[in-house]
């Protein structure tokens, strides 16, 4: 892992393929979880529920996370609801945490600042 500090050098970073590799120990993921406001840990995911003012704001903010995942080939689950989207990542080819859950809540988390 990159001794990452903030959430712009974490996003700054590319997803890569990590099959085969252990899930990250959850004092690795607390620690990145420092740079994510609002994210929480719980059993193999990281997650966090986004607020907006409208129902259509949600939606394009879920597109530009599905835009996100494409180019990093890391796809999140996006659940939709009125006026919020949650996202939650995992990475499923190892059952548990990767770097790669990380970089796309970062990435999504610095398009939810841009929406503001």
């Amino acid at each position: 892992m990159a001794n990452v500090s903030t959430i712009e050098q974490l996003a700054s970073e590319t997803c890569i393929e990590r099959t085969g590799i252990p899930p990250m120990a959850r004092r690795e993921a607390e620690q990145l979880l420092r740079a994510l406001p609002g994210w929480t840990l719980a059993d193999g995911l990281i997650e966090k529920e986004f607020r907006f003012e409208s129902y259509l704001d949600g939606l394009n903010f879920a597109y530009s996370v599905g835009k996100i995942a494409e180019e990093q080939d890391h796809h999140p689950d996006i659940l939709i609801k009125w006026r919020r989207v949650k996202l939650t990542l995992s990475t499923h080819s190892i059952k548990g945490l990767s770097q790669n859950d990380f970089i796309v809540a970062a990435r999504s988390e610095l398009k939810y600042s841009e929406s503001g």
